[in-house]
């Protein structure tokens, strides 16, 4: 797996699905799940079916700001 760059997250779509985010922050898959499941996971995630999505935005305030 790559580290993720400033120009990754410049170009990321407005939503995220829940490994991307979790890999952004380093949490692994099975906390990732567990977390989202719980609505515990460090953004809030929408549950789209068996899809969990993540605000890009929501996100990139977790991590320190807006950087777009």
């Amino acid at each position: 797996m790559k580290d993720i760059t400033l120009r990754d997250l410049q170009d990321l779509p407005p939503t995220l699905d829940l490994m991307t985010a979790a890999r952004i922050l380093g949490i692994g898959r099975t906390k990732a799940y567990e977390l989202a499941k719980k609505n515990e996971f460090p953004v809030q995630t929408i549950r789209i079916g068996d899809l969990y999505r993540i605000s890009t935005p929501d996100l990139l305030k977790l991590l320190g700001g807006d950087i777009r």
